[in-house]
């Protein structure tokens, strides 16, 4: 029997992460988007939440709680605030969940006490490369055994890169496997170059180059290429589920105003092309939200869920731009200005197709 009622306990926090999205992140969502960077009085505010130190490990201060569907309900409530500030606030987990799982010790001491400290510590996960042909399970980044060091060479793209990140989680290519190295973010040898992107101008992110860096072999996870083919899908999951957020306030703004607005003395939601295009949104997204939840679920199982995370993925990228294009034609002319969100909204989820991992869950 198949159950869609979340527990007690996550309804708890998709409330509490909902009015965390309604008065502290939307109201600072334009704000975010003009000035480049989240506020840090919300990352500091959603740092006190827990919402990514709970699935972190209880021996350095975390919860110790992993579960990617009540993951995907918190990034999904997240998104709904802002799509950029989703990602920001749960981007500690980016280094600090693969840390914990399949870091060695050293690294583990290293990395993840700043994470669950007093203060806001972001993290980084380098995946996707600036080529045509990039395959994220087959990078063109490399890592060579020296002795007692491993030689990254390689460039990444799309790396999330808020003020203060001290390391990055790189994936590369070892001897035919996929491989993760824990990089200090200042190491020699590397160099972060600021992207200019349509949207989600609300979380930095850069083009990270690594020529000749050198790592102790420590810095490597322990993690097979199953693994981190797992950890991939969980990236897939967290951004399906915020973009999902997103999708899902472009659509609630659009029925309202659709409500409101009044043409020839009736709203204009009575007629029949705005409600159908209203109704056809309402059930896009119910549609993805199955088919993340499906997929979450398959992972809490301990199932391969490669497949289900593409195909959840996949829909949600494509339902999601065609809600916040709608978004956008429901307003009509206003739609096209910035007083007004729904353009805000298209230009995050625009690039949703090309993004691999930005969050983890």
């Amino acid at each position: 029997m198949i159950d869609f009622e979340p527990s007690e306990e996550q309804a708890l926090i998709i409330e509490t992460v909902r009015q965390f999205s309604e008065n502290e992140i939307r109201p600072q969502c334009r704000v975010t988007d003009e000035a480049g960077k989240p506020d840090p009085a919300v990352l500091s505010a959603a740092h006190e939440l827990g919402l990514v130190a709970n699935a972190l490990p209880e021996a350095f201060g975390g919860g110790g709680e992993r579960s990617a569907m009540t993951g995907a309900l918190i990034a999904e409530e997240l998104g709904w605030g802002d799509m950029a500030t989703a990602l920001a606030i749960l981007s500690p987990g980016l280094i600090g969940l693969p840390v914990a799982d399949h870091g060695t010790q050293q690294i583990q001491n290293d990395v993840l006490p700043s994470l669950l400290g007093a203060q806001f510590a972001p993290g980084s996960l380098a995946i996707v490369e600036p080529r045509f042909d990039f395959d994220v399970f087959h990078p063109q980044l490399t890592a060579k055994r020296d002795g007692d060091e491993f030689v990254l060479d390689g460039v990444k793209c799309q790396v999330p890169w808020l003020e203060g990140t001290r390391h990055c989680l790189v994936i590369a290519a070892e001897e035919g496997h996929l491989a993760g190295f824990v990089v200090p973010t200042d190491a020699a040898g590397s160099t972060a170059e600021p992207e200019r992107n349509l949207g989600l101008n609300g979380l930095p992110t850069v083009e990270f180059a690594l020529s000749g860096v050198r790592v102790p072999a420590s810095a490597r996870l322990t993690a097979s290429d199953d693994e981190i083919r797992a950890l991939i899908d969980r990236g897939r999951i967290a951004v399906a589920a915020a973009a999902l957020g997103g999708a899902r306030a472009a659509f609630e703004a659009s029925r309202d105003y659709a409500k409101e607005r009044e043409t020839f003395g009736q709203p204009i939601a009575t007629r029949q092309a705005i409600a159908f295009k209203l109704a056809d949104m309402a059930i896009e997204i119910d549609g993805a939200r199955l088919l993340i939840w499906e997929a979450a679920d398959a992972m809490d199982r301990g199932q391969d869920a490669t497949r289900l995370t593409r195909l959840a993925a996949d829909q949600t990228a494509r339902i999601t731009l065609e809600v916040a294009d709608g978004a956008v034609q429901v307003f009509g002319g206003h739609g096209y200005i910035r007083e007004y969100l729904p353009e805000l909204h298209l230009r995050n989820l625009t690039g949703l197709a090309s993004y691999e991992t930005l969050a983890l869950v």
